[in-house]
């Protein structure tokens, strides 16, 4: 470096001891992108059937991982200073930082607002979820009891303050260095509802000795009806590979030697190949076993009634993994919104890390006024948006559609562009915009079906 660019930060070490290796990056990925999506895999195969179902999982992750390919060699950027001529290299320590780096502040803007809403969404989509599961273990159990025609219907409400009340003690971690193993954890129940609803549906289509669905998945009636179906359905798939607004916070996590980029690219395509495979056998085993009625959430639609204990245990397994998956997704949010405030008000004593001895025997450490208030009400609204939409298939849609284009799509794109210098109107940008443009009607038609959805479920 020959100089110093005064508008931007130069290249530094991270405060915190960086131990994160290819398999602390794979849980952290797995944790964020196996969730709530997962479940509704089996539905959304219902709706596009057995060619177009597989074949839009395959697209979504082939977007996903030209996308995490793009993002990780932005990590380190060479930005230049037209002053002076000097160049300042800047490590880029998440998604947002990098669109103001190489974009600007119009586009920096204009993707904050993009990412504050993902992260809030995540949130209210894992709330539903969570939710979801809990009140499926008391019905699988009233089920199990008193017979599959009894009425075991609960409300959400006390379901939903459950979980708000677990991230509200959950999101005082301070941050992201110190939730590897909440990572671990939550990534291991991934695998294992995964494996638990890919089995249930296997022993169903076993049992019944043969595959249900067809090629053109659920007729309707409508045909108007089945294009809004297909569009949510694709929403639901989308939703199932946003992971991009991660990976810059991670990578910013590992220890060199080997580079960073060269292990996050390394743990982000096993964790695209891993997810992919998992969400074809779980959706595939779902719509295989139940064709025509496949129910909207694999294991809480209650399509399996027995073996009731499994049905359970991997109901919890949701749960916990929800709960951590939450966390590594606000953390991001809340690291942007206390640093600013540390930033905008440095003398503030709010800001400051104490320790308050709450007994004789009790002291509990590093408590930060701003990290509980903010924490606190920010898991309170998306509760409260949970209760209001608790639609899980539509809310999902409506979420997978409205940050995929502009977060997993096109800023990447534009960043590839201006990092490796891509001169306009060669066949590297010609390619690169087709993509873009053909993604950008795709997720169109998503949004239109997706708002179709809640409106009809909110209002009948």
């Amino acid at each position: 470096m020959a100089g110093r660019d005064q508008q931007t930060p130069l290249l530094q070490t991270s405060p915190h001891k960086l131990t994160g290796n290819v398999w602390t990056a794979l849980a952290h990925i797995i944790t964020g992108v196996i969730g709530s999506g997962v479940l509704s895999l089996a539905w959304s195969m219902a709706q596009l059937g057995w060619i177009a179902g597989p074949l839009s999982l395959l697209l979504f992750a082939f977007f996903t991982l030209v996308s995490a390919s793009f993002i990780c060699d932005i990590h380190l950027y060479a930005n230049p200073n037209p002053n002076n001529g000097t160049t300042t290299m800047i490590m880029n320590r998440s998604y947002l930082q990098a669109v103001q780096t190489i974009l600007g502040k119009k586009n920096g803007w204009v993707c904050g607002c993009l990412v504050y809403f993902n992260i809030f969404k995540t949130g209210v989509v894992y709330t539903i979820t969570s939710t979801i599961s809990m009140r499926a273990i008391r019905q699988s159990n009233c089920y199990h009891k008193e017979g599959h025609e009894a009425a075991c219907e609960y409300e959400d409400t006390y379901y939903m303050l459950l979980f708000g009340i677990v991230e509200i003690v959950a999101s005082q971690i301070p941050n992201i260095f110190h939730t590897k193993w909440l990572s671990v954890i939550a990534a291991t129940m991934s695998f294992t509802y995964s494996f638990i609803g890919m089995g249930l549906g296997l022993a169903q289509v076993i049992g019944q000795g043969k595959i249900q669905g067809s090629i053109n998945g659920i007729s309707t009636t409508n045909p108007t009806q089945k294009v809004w179906l297909v569009a949510q359905a694709l929403g639901d798939i989308a939703f199932s590979f946003t992971f991009s607004l991660i990976l810059l916070e991670i990578q910013s996590t590992l220890m060199t030697p080997p580079s960073q980029k060269e292990t996050m690219k390394k743990a982000s395509s096993i964790a695209i190949f891993t997810t992919s495979f998992f969400y074809l056998c779980c959706g595939g085993c779902g719509y295989a076993a139940f064709g025509d009625s496949t129910p909207g959430n694999l294991l809480t639609g209650l399509g399996f009634y027995e073996p009731f204990w499994l049905i359970d245990f991997g109901n919890a397994c949701i749960v916990l993994h929800l709960v951590g998956g939450y966390q590594i997704y606000s953390q991001t949010l809340f690291a942007i919104v206390e640093r600013w405030y540390a930033e905008k008000f440095p003398e503030s004593m709010l800001a400051r890390e104490r320790d308050v001895r709450v007994c004789l025997f009790i002291t509990i450490k590093r408590v930060n006024p701003v990290r509980i208030c903010f924490r606190t009400i920010y898991v309170i609204l998306t509760m409260s948006v949970g209760m209001m939409f608790p639609y899980f298939n539509q809310v999902v849609a409506f979420a997978g559609s409205v940050i995929f284009w502009p977060l997993t799509i096109y800023f990447p794109v534009e960043m590839y562009f201006v990092h490796n210098k891509v001169v306009p109107w060669s066949l590297n940008w010609i390619l690169l915009r087709i993509y873009t443009i053909f993604c950008l009607i795709v997720t169109l038609y998503i949004l239109a079906g997706s708002i179709q959805g809640l409106v009809a479920k909110r209002f009948g």
